[in-house]
C-alpha cells in the first residue's frame, strides 16, 4: 500500500472533526486514498430525518467520484476515540462497487488493522454480478 496506513487513519481521525453528529454522538471521519496519491475525506453528517444521514466513508467516496476518480487503494475509518469502527453494510456495498481488493483501515488497540471489502462483504452484489448475467 503506497498510503501508510497509519497516515491515512490519521487523516481519517482529522477529518471526523467535520462530523455532525448529534443525534447519536458517533463521529466518524474517513480518509480515502486513490490510486493517483489523492486522498479525500468526508465525515459523516446525520439528519433529524435518520434515514436521511450520510457515512463518513460514502462522504468521502461520492467527493473522489465527484472529482472524477475511479481507482482507488484504501479507505481509512476512524470513530470515536478507543472504537474499532468498521463500515455499516451500506457503505461495504459502496466500497464493493469499486473492487473487492480495496483495502479497508480501522485502528485497534494494538495499532492499524487492514482487510480487504471482499473480506468484510464476501459474495457482494457487484457489477461483476450484473456482468456475469449479461
Amino acid at each position: 500500500m503506497a498510503h501508510n496506513p497509519s497516515s491515512l487513519l490519521e487523516a481519517a481521525a482529522r477529518a471526523r472533526g467535520g462530523a455532525y453528529a448529534p443525534y447519536s454522538n458517533f463521529a466518524v471521519g474517513a480518509a480515502l486514498a486513490a490510486v493517483d496519491g489523492r486522498v479525500f475525506t468526508g465525515a459523516n453528517i446525520e439528519n433529524a430525518s435518520y434515514g436521511l444521514s450520510m457515512c463518513a466513508e460514502r462522504v468521502a467516496f461520492f467527493a473522489a467520484v465527484t472529482a472524477g476518480v475511479r481507482t482507488f487503494e484504501a479507505i481509512a475509518v476512524a470513530g470515536p476515540e478507543g472504537t474499532q469502527t468498521t463500515p455499516c453494510g451500506a457503505c461495504r456495498q459502496v466500497l464493493v462497487e469499486f473492487g473487492v481488493n480495496l483495502k479497508i483501515v480501522t485502528a485497534s488497540p494494538s495499532g492499524p488493522v487492514t482487510r480487504t471489502i471482499g473480506t468484510l462483504l464476501p459474495d457482494a452484489f457487484s457489477p461483476k454480478t450484473l456482468e456475469d448475467a449479461r
